[in-house]
Order: C-alpha cells, then structure tokens, then sequence
C-alpha cells in the first residue's frame, strides 16, 4: 500500500507582492517533489482551509507523514488570508501527536523567528510541537530525514531542480488551480554578504551566491505549464539582474545569462499570460548603468507588462545608510529609478511594462528625525522630475536573531515619526502617483476577485498588484478584465469592462467616468440601451468607443 502524506502551506513570502492566494511557494513544490520521488502520495492545502473546516487536519493525521511550511520575513496586510502564526503552528503540531501519529516535519521562515508585526523583534522559538524541523532548505533536509540522518550536505541545485519539476503536480491541489501564480528560485545567498551584508537581512545567513542552471529553471517551467500553470515570477534572489553575474561584491549584469533565462521560459510556457520579477539592487543599476541598461532590456522584451522592479533602497539618509551597510545611498537609487522608467516607462494596453518599486525599512540604526526629512525630499524629487514609481512599501523594522540589526537598531524610539511619514506618503505621494501610473480609463486584465462583498476586491496575478475594488457584489474567483474609474491612496475603484451599461447595478451608475450626475436618472430609466449613440443621447456627453457593452448578459467574466 502506498505511502500517504500532506503538505500543510501556512503561507510564505512578501504580503504586498501577491498576497497569500492565488500563490505557491517553491518550497512547497520541491518538498513535493521529494516525496513524490520517494513513493509518497502527497496531498496539500492552505492553513485557511484548516482554519474553515478542521476535517482537513483530520485527515493529515490519519496519514503517515505531515510537512507544514510556514512564516513570513517581512511584516505587512494580507488579502485573501492569513499566514499561520505561532498559535496556529503549535495547535497543528500538537494535534498531530498520538499513537498512531504521523511523522511531523516543519519548515520555512518560521524557523527564522516570528513576531506579530514590524517594530518588534522576530523571537526565534524552539518548541512548535513537531517530531523535526527542516533548516535551511526544507527540500533538502527533509531528503536527509527520510534518508535516516538530521544532518544536511551541502546545498544542491542540482539536486532541488529535479524535486521542482517531479512535484510540479501538487498545484492541482491548491484551491484557486488553475488561477495560481508559481514562484520560481533563480538564486540564494548575496554577495553583499562579502562585506557582512544589510544589517537587517537574512539572506547573508545562505553564504555566497549560488545559482540555478537556465535548464533547471526552465525544465521547472515546462513541468508547471504542462499542469495547467499560465502565472509566474522570477523571485526568490536578491538580485535579479546580477543572476550568474561574476566574482566580487557588486558584479556587473550578464545581459546574455538573462536572454537564454526569459528565452527558455518563453519556449517552455508558450501560453503564459504572466512573467514577472521581483528584487533588483538599485546599487547594481548605478555602478553599471550600462549592462544594466541592457539587461533591462532583455526583461522587458522578455516579461508580460505590468511588471515591477522592487528596490530595497531602505532610507534616504546617507548615514543610515553607512550605519547598516546598505547597498545604495540615495543618489544611487535615484539614478536606478531614472534608468528603469527609461528602459520599462512605456505602455502596453495602457500600463507601463516596468517600473521601480520603493522599499524603505523605519528603525534602522543612527536613524534620527532628519532621517525621515531625508526620505520625503527623496519622494518629492521624483515627483519633480516626472519619474513614475509602482508603489511605495514603508515598513517598521523587524529584526531576526543573527543579524546585527537584532541588536542595533532605533525601535521603538521613532515610532511617532514612522506613523507620521507613512501617512505623509499616502496622501501626498501615492495617490498622485497612482493617478499617473494607472489613468482613469485604463484597462487592468485579469484581475481575479479575492474578497467578495457589497465591494469586492480583485488583483491581477503579478509582482506588486494594484488592488481594485469593483463596487458590485462578484463571486469568488471571478475573473474579469477591468476599467479603472477612481483612485484612493493604495488602491483603485474600477468596473468591468467593457461597463456592461444594460445591466449594471442602480447604485453603480454614478461611477462611470464622466457622466454628470444630473444625466444618472435619465440614463437609468431609458435602458436598455441599443447602441454607443443612443446611450450617448440619453447622457448628454460623449464616450470614447470600446468603453461600454450593450448586449445584456451577465458581469463579463472567465
């Protein structure tokens, strides 16, 4: 009889980049992977499926092995769940124990430490309530488990790549499949670590870079596009750009690496509708502008638009900046957001292919209250010269064990201040850039609805999203393509599109662009409507063509 065993997903990565749903981790894929290679039927669902119906648990427990990977390293809101935290981890690891119990294994970030938020440290704890803990990569020490010994060899690719491709399957279990965005490594380690790296990152804690083969990556694609699998990202590496880039601390792009990476993955998933990227060093970009210009490039002819380059920038100030052994002081990062709006500002149906993305961590050691002036005259200068920015992420501190920033730090004596520029930020920099990234009348495609109410809230699979709430009560999973009409400060009101006018709720009339309020009542009590011409009659006003629909049916959806 076959073996049987559950993989338990309590959430990983950044909230703000996808959120927690539609979204499955690499680790899960590579444990998949070694138990599927080792005779295991593997099973898998979320920690919020636990949370709505305990049944799932109860079948994990009647099985012969349990993986669950859990944790979080940056701090941050989620839409569509809620990652497993302490209580949640403790309580499945206990209700795994028995006498006939399953092996229990637990992995990911948790083990890194946790806290309930930024501003306060990530406490590492020790006792969870599972039989072993999976350091380091969860794959890999779990192989080294089953294999009788607690103790991992040296980091293999080679060894992962394989994993990646024979567990490409457990996506089918996910509960939004097919609408699942696949993460894929390229890369662990930084060679910032050379010089001790960021005081406050964990990703020193892997060594040296190391890298994945374009083979592994793109066989790992094919397996994942033959399941079904249209979504992906480049991500788990801090620095995209830099992917099998020479020796040295700050090596230059090799733009011809990255051609046959985004070239293979374009053979390998012909069908894809998203690839996007994740982190790039914006000191990378400043001390070799031009590789960097043609790497870019070579992202940009490569990916799908709407893509951002997220930059760990941190601060503004140049002596936090030496404080904790930054990557970029802020002339630098200025030049790399010039650069990217160069290569990636112009439009595709409407968005921009790729733009820069603003990290700033509050907290950091020798940050002062001139630290937080510093950082809204760097904002106010973009605004200055035109320059587009997709968002601005402004996080409290949360420092891990191990790193120097677990001791050295500013928390929580500039709390007040934190609170302050974040609100600053959101009235007097986000909603004006907004307006300029996404216009009113712009089209988001794809967007997949994640909330569902009086308002429901959607995003498109990709890096960094924009939220759209569609004032109109739409089923879970709907996925629509849709006219942005408004902006708040994060977030932007859209409709479907086109605006289907004969059908559309009473209430949601006064959201299309355009149409005086004096002309709503007219418009309500002479529909339906044949044609653009007749219902331009009743309006008063003109509309550009394209925008509406008018044949009845239901909200336009896939």
């Amino acid at each position: 009889m076959t073996a049987e065993s559950w993989i338990i997903d309590g959430y990983v990565d950044e909230p703000a980049c996808l959120g927690v749903p539609p979204y499955i981790s690499p680790y899960i894929r590579t444990v998949a992977g070694v138990l599927t290679s080792r005779g295991f039927s593997v099973r898998y669902c979320t920690i919020d499926q636990i949370r709505a119906d305990y049944t799932f648990l109860k079948k994990a427990g009647g099985s012969d092995l349990v993986v669950m990977i859990a944790g979080v390293t940056v701090p941050g809101k989620y839409l569509g769940g809620t990652p497993a935290g302490y209580g949640d981890i403790r309580q499945i690891g206990s209700s795994l124990k028995g006498p006939d119990s399953p092996d229990t294994f637990l992995g990911g970030p948790v083990l890194f430490g946790s806290s309930q938020g930024g501003g306060m440290k990530a406490i590492r704890q020790e006792e969870f309530g599972f039989d072993h803990l999976l350091y380091g990569s969860p794959a890999q020490a779990l192989d080294s488990f089953l294999d009788g010994s607690d103790k991992v060899s040296s980091h293999s690719y080679s060894a992962e790549d394989e994993w990646a491709t024979a567990g490409a399957g457990i996506v089918r279990d996910h509960p939004l499949y097919p609408h699942v965005l696949c993460e894929m490594e390229t890369s662990r380690g930084c060679s910032h670590a050379e010089s001790g790296g960021c005081s406050f990152c964990t990703e020193p804690f892997y060594g040296k870079p190391e890298y994945r083969d374009v083979s592994g990556i793109v066989a790992e694609v094919k397996a994942l596009s033959d399941q079904g699998i249209l979504h992906f990202r480049l991500g788990r590496q801090p620095d995209l750009l830099t992917y099998h880039a020479g020796p040295g601390e700050y090596p230059a792009p090799r733009p011809e690496i990255l051609e046959r990476l985004f070239t293979g993955i374009r053979a390998a998933a012909p069908d894809l509708e998203t690839l996007h990227i994740d982190n790039i060093n914006p000191g990378t970009i400043a001390r070799h502008p031009d590789a960097s210009r043609d790497a870019l490039s070579v992202i940009v002819n490569g990916h799908t638009p709407g893509d951002v380059a997220a930059f760990g920038m941190e601060t503004a100030d140049p002596a936090v900046v030496r404080a904790n052994n930054l990557k970029a002081d802020p002339d630098m990062v200025m030049e790399a957001v010039r650069i990217v709006n160069e290569a990636g500002g112009h439009r595709d149906r409407g968005i921009p292919h790729l733009l820069p993305g603003l990290n700033f961590i509050c907290g950091l050691a020798g940050e002062t209250a001139d630290t937080y002036r510093l950082n809204r005259e760097f904002l106010n200068q973009i605004m200055n010269e035109h320059l587009l920015v997709r968002r601005v992420n402004i996080r409290q501190l949360m420092p891990f064990e191990g790193t120097r920033a677990w001791s050295e730090n500013a928390l929580p004596v500039n709390d007040h201040l934190f609170h302050q520029f974040k609100e600053e930020v959101r009235k007097h920099f986000d909603l004006p850039m907004l307006r300029q990234v996404y216009p009113v009348m712009t089209v988001l495609r794809n967007v997949i609805i994640e909330e569902s109410a009086d308002t429901s809230f959607g995003r498109q699979f990709g890096s960094y999203p924009i939220l759209v709430g569609i004032p109109m009560n739409l089923p879970l999973r709907t996925i629509l393509d849709v006219v942005i009409v408004d902006h708040g400060m994060r977030s932007v009101t859209g409709l479907p599109w086109p605006i289907p006018i004969n059908d559309l709720p009473a209430k949601v009339i006064r959201w299309i662009p355009g149409l005086p309020k004096s002309a709503q009542g007219r418009v309500l009590t002479k529909r339906p409507f044949r044609d653009l011409a007749s219902f331009e009659q009743a309006a008063g006003v003109s509309f550009p063509p394209g925008l509406f629909s008018f044949t009845s049916h239901a909200v336009p959806s896939r």
